[in-house]
């Protein structure tokens, strides 16, 4: 069961990430990530749906037809979003409306239909519930790296609080989702370069 755990650990948030690794996920990833607050808000949700989705997947493994499978997954997913969307639109309302249609969005997410269909279909719900959350966490880490960058050169902040001061030149091109392509493919360029050298 721990080398089960470590297994999942290691492989969704570094050696099969499924941002990096996979390249799924990165609608949102360059829609939201020019903020850390909000970054952190779509990551939490997405990561909240991925481990209950894919839970709920494996508990009804048994149950549920082969043939209608992929339609029960998204009904289960598209269940947890809308409890994701409530609450934060009764608790956050402000981060809601900011966010605005991303988080329904949530539901077209390829990694948590992708946890679902090839974790939480054939794996016993504790360890679905698992990788579910370690998926999210991966998927929440990468744009949160983004985020930073995003947010510290094109605001001179960091959620919100400034930290570079009135001399900071602030560049503008960073708060524009273009920007985010070229973040995301840099860290994907370093973090795959890393990983080959680790194979060698």
């Amino acid at each position: 069961m721990k080398s089960e755990i470590r297994t999942i650990t290691e492989k969704d948030i570094w050696s099969e990430n499924p941002v990096i690794r996979q390249i799924l996920g990165i609608c949102s990833a360059l829609a939201v990530t020019n903020l850390m607050s909000n970054t952190l808000v779509m990551g939490v949700g997405v990561t909240f749906v991925t481990a209950l989705s894919s839970m709920t997947v494996s508990i009804l493994r048994h149950i549920i037809p082969i043939r209608i499978r992929m339609m029960v997954q998204t009904l289960i997913i598209a269940f947890y979003v809308i409890v994701v969307d409530i609450i934060l639109k009764a608790t956050m309302p402000e981060v809601s409306k900011t966010l605005g249609p991303y988080v329904g969005l949530i539901i077209t997410n390829c990694i948590i239909m992708g946890r679902c269909e090839a974790y939480g279909q054939s794996n016993p719900p504790g360890l679905a519930f698992f990788d579910g959350m370690m998926s999210g966490l991966g998927y929440t880490l990468v744009l949160m790296l983004i985020s930073f960058i995003r947010e510290l050169m094109g605001f001179g902040t960091l959620f919100g609080i400034s930290v570079l001061g009135e001399w900071w030149i602030k560049w503008t091109i960073m708060v524009m989702p273009a920007s985010a392509f070229f973040v995301l493919a840099i860290i994907i360029w370093v973090v795959q370069g890393q990983q080959s050298k680790q194979s060698v």
